[in-house]
């Protein structure tokens, strides 16, 4: 049972949503997967949904799953697009890798915010919201 599993605790991991601009001059928004331990990550599996509440209640967005086969130390990994129709919501990230044969998992979850909002994301280069 997932009780009886040891999850080490994860450090140096990050979630973002990250604001590009396309070629048509227009803002485009990608959630992405930060690694920014000196090792690679193998096996990520990242789980996103948004809910209109903390507690979870209200309107919910659908469940999306992703698979990163690797992802090198000091990197990151453009999971998914991201509407800004959702940037009202609780979007929460479920990040599970391995390090070796060591599993790891973490929930991670970025706040209602604007697109107005937005922060200085250094391992991106772009502007955007990192989780809590």
């Amino acid at each position: 049972m997932k009780k009886d599993i040891h999850f080490p605790k994860v450090t140096d991991v990050k979630v973002a949503i990250g604001k590009r601009i396309d070629e048509k001059g227009e803002s485009d928004f990608y959630v992405y997967v930060i690694n920014n331990k000196p090792t690679d990550l193998n096996n990520v599996m990242v789980v996103s949904n948004g809910t209109e509440n903390q507690d979870g209640g209200g309107r919910k967005t659908s469940t999306l799953r992703h698979f990163i086969e690797h992802l090198p130390k000091h990197s990151s990994a453009r999971v998914e697009r991201i509407s800004p129709e959702v940037f009202g919501f609780y979007n929460t990230f479920w990040v599970s890798f391995y390090i070796g044969r060591e599993l790891f998992d973490r929930k991670f979850s970025i706040a209602p915010f604007s697109e107005w909002e937005l922060e200085n994301i250094p391992e991106l280069g772009l502007q955007g919201k990192i989780n809590d």
